[in-house]
């Protein structure tokens, strides 16, 4: 299949230039000249890549970024033409995989670009380690959790206990073999095993007192409720 590259950048020659350059290269584009208009044709689905100018008319290419990492880890290049330190820190921090400063080689871009879309291609093609269960999906090699697609953060304890569970769902486990499993430890205060599995619940579960998905078999343990889970691998 054909990749296909979304770029939001408000100087038509520009992206013009880059859309010529892409598609020597076999890839077609789709272009936005607002973050407003960038967003929504992300959100129509079927792109591969962003390149993302950063001074945009409306919310700036910081703000797109932003969004689209809320829910989204496409591939992103900034292509800039603001080159001080600080911006590509900034770039970098709210999720760039790249930045390029105008002016640019688009023969270099477009080398990026393939780069990025060979590794996205190879990252999709390894054996996943997931697990779903109701509109959750748990990353057991990348530690990540996400609720409809959008990322629950999780605390290290936290993620390790959902882990343990999750290697066996319906099987329960006692406090101290979480204890021991999570804390690396067989003495201590196990009441934190179930203050833990109690946060764990007020993110993962509508009533945590009703557990849908973690459940309790009282004198046995805790165990993920095997009903709904999916294995993925």
């Amino acid at each position: 299949m054909r990749a296909k590259i979304l770029i939001i950048e408000d100087e038509p020659k520009i992206a013009d230039l880059i859309s010529l350059y892409l598609r020597k290269e076999g890839i077609d584009t789709v272009h936005g000249t607002t973050g407003e208009e960038g967003l929504s044709l992300l959100s129509a689905g079927g792109c591969d890549l962003v390149i993302l100018d950063i001074n945009l008319p409306g919310i700036d290419g910081f703000e797109v970024l932003q969004q689209i990492r809320r829910t989204d880890d496409i591939p992103v290049i900034i292509v800039s033409a603001r080159q001080e330190d600080e911006d590509m820190i900034m770039g970098f921090g709210v999720g760039a995989d790249d930045y390029v400063a105008k002016p640019f080689s688009p023969k270099v871009l477009a080398a990026r670009v393939r780069a990025h879309l060979k590794r996205k291609m190879s990252e999709e093609c390894k054996t996943e380690n997931k697990i779903t269960f109701g509109p959750f999906t748990l990353d057991m090699d990348n530690l990540w959790v996400k609720r409809d697609g959008v990322r629950i953060d999780l605390p290290p304890k936290e993620m390790a206990i959902l882990l343990s569970l999750a290697e066996s769902p319906g099987r329960p486990f006692k406090q101290e073999e979480l204890y021991e499993k999570v804390w690396n430890n067989s003495y201590g205060d196990l009441t934190t095993v179930s203050v833990h599995v109690q946060r764990l619940r007020k993110k993962l579960e509508e009533d945590p007192a009703k557990p849908r998905f973690i459940k309790t078999s009282y004198g046995s343990g805790y165990y993920l409720s095997d009903d709904e889970v999916r294995r993925e691998s």
